[in-house]
């Protein structure tokens, strides 16, 4: 029997944090399913990311960094955000005390959707329809 302090994944045993705790690299990676050299990379590139750095160079998460991570995945990987995007709303939204004060971003409208151009499309099909046509006639030869 295991302990409700315990969290198993994928066959890992890991004590259970509070919510208030802090997280290293390697479980904020694996939480988010995010690699660590792209969280890394992300505090280069969103200077509110400020994890706290001890001994050796080794990064601590606080729980309203790993909220803004959380968010600005969502913005890059689910809703279609450039890296400047996200930069831009990060500075114009006030996020870090939005971040602070309720765990997440304000969103902002997200970038427009581009309608997929029909007579472009069309002609698409019908190169395909020719080049399938032209293979079949190659098959039946030999």
């Amino acid at each position: 029997m295991v302990s409700d302090d315990l969290l198993i994944e994928e066959g890992h045993r890991r004590p259970r944090k509070a919510p208030t705790a802090f997280r290293t690299i390697s479980e904020v990676s694996e939480d988010l399913q995010i690699p660590q050299h792209v969280l890394r990379f992300w505090e280069t590139k969103f200077t509110q990311l400020k994890p706290l750095k001890r001994g050796g160079g080794r990064r601590y998460y606080r729980p309203e960094d790993i909220a803004l991570l959380k968010r600005v995945s969502d913005l890059l990987y689910t809703q279609g955000y450039t890296i400047k995007g996200v930069q831009r709303l990060l500075k114009d939204g006030g996020a870090e005390e939005e971040v602070a004060a309720h765990g997440e971003l304000p969103l902002g409208d997200p970038p427009p959707a581009e309608e997929p151009d029909q007579r472009a499309l069309q002609e698409v099909l019908e190169e395909l329809d020719a080049i399938g046509a032209a293979l079949h006639q190659l098959a039946s030869r030999g």
